[in-house]
């Protein structure tokens, strides 16, 4: 067994996402019903395709950290499941956004709205999306929940951008790296620390640390969904090197990429500016990644990562909802899809 590997299953001890779920079962259940609710529609074709979607939702990771947020600062209210709602549309429209980018067919093992439909109308329903998810932010009357909003969306489509632009330009360096990931994925993250606080009245001087705390987490998150490109994934078929076919250099690779004492540097280095690889190639530049640490360091700093979240959110006191938040950092870091 690799130490990666070891290294993961010492997070298998923690609090289940699943019992964190069963706490907030009645709340998850109200926001899956406002989604429900506020995605129905006059059209037809449409309340087809958002039925079908809906049925393949993910763990809803991303609403249990408003609410666990808001639990932090006071109790959850219909104002804290109209922010949940509002984060978890935005997300999902980002995701279907960016199914068309990258002419995803998959997603989770499902199929995505477009490959069953088309492109026209899989980027209507994200737009559908983007707009019920503004309404249920305007109805909480909270102007910092509406402006956490709109910096959430310009942000998401910053690290899209960013990412874009390291791939095209063979920008690598890890200072690129993490302030792309922190665009794309840890402002997510944040944005669900900051609505659930606001929507309970929790000052920004109160919410500041467990922003840094959620910043942390979500890169976390990000590092870990890379790894998961060096490894075939039995479950739901689905093949490696995904990123590397985009020209998309992460964690793993571009820490290797970075040391020029490596053998076969330059070789490697050259062949990962390649305008498009081959499957032989791609599974040449994972191997080497494997072969040489870039999976344990990968693992090494998403520990560092941990540490540095634990010792801000210990400043809060020892309540169940601390110790939740905790062993979420946890299962993102174990999860294994």
């Amino acid at each position: 067994m690799t130490s990666f590997t070891n290294f993961a299953l010492d997070y298998t001890k923690m609090t289940t996402l699943e019992s964190i779920q069963q706490t907030i079962a009645p709340e998850l259940q109200l926001l899956n019903d406002r989604i429900a609710e506020k995605l129905s529609s006059s059209n037809q074709l449409l309340n087809t395709v958002i039925e079908g979607y809906l049925k393949t939702k993910g763990k809803q990771i991303r609403p249990i950290i408003v609410m666990l947020s808001a639990k932090m600062f006071g109790e959850i209210t219909p104002n804290v499941i109209s922010a949940a709602v509002a984060v978890e549309l935005l997300h999902n429209a980002s995701l279907i956004h960016d199914d068309v980018v990258d002419d995803t067919k998959t997603r989770r093992g499902n199929p995505t709205v477009n490959s069953i439909w088309d492109n026209h109308i899989a980027v209507l329903v994200g737009d559908f999306f983007v707009s019920t998810a503004l309404q249920q932010a305007i109805s909480t009357g909270d102007v910092r929940i509406i402006d956490s909003m709109a910096k959430l969306g310009k942000l998401l489509s910053l690290g899209e951008i960013d990412q874009i632009y390291n791939a095209r330009y063979h920008n690598l360096n890890e200072e690129a790296y993490f302030a792309t990931i922190n665009h794309k994925t840890a402002s997510l993250f944040v944005s669900c620390v900051e609505v659930g606080g606001f929507a309970v009245g929790a000052s920004e001087e109160e919410l500041a640390k467990m922003a840094r705390f959620a910043e942390l987490l979500g890169l976390c998150f990000q590092i870990r969904d890379d790894i998961f490109d060096y490894f075939a994934d039995e479950k739901i078929g689905k093949p490696t090197g995904n990123d590397l076919r985009e020209g998309k250099i992460t964690l793993p690779l571009l820490h290797v990429l970075l040391n020029d004492q490596l053998p076969q540097h330059s070789e490697m280095l050259e062949l990962s500016r390649k305008e498009s690889l081959d499957t032989t190639e791609i599974n040449t530049l994972i191997e080497y990644a494997k072969q040489h640490g870039g999976i344990d360091y990968a693992y090494q700093k998403m520990a560092q990562l941990r540490d540095t979240a634990v010792e801000i959110i210990s400043e809060f006191p020892d309540t169940e909802i601390r110790r939740a938040f905790i062993s979420i950092f946890d299962y993102i870091i174990a999860r294994d899809k």
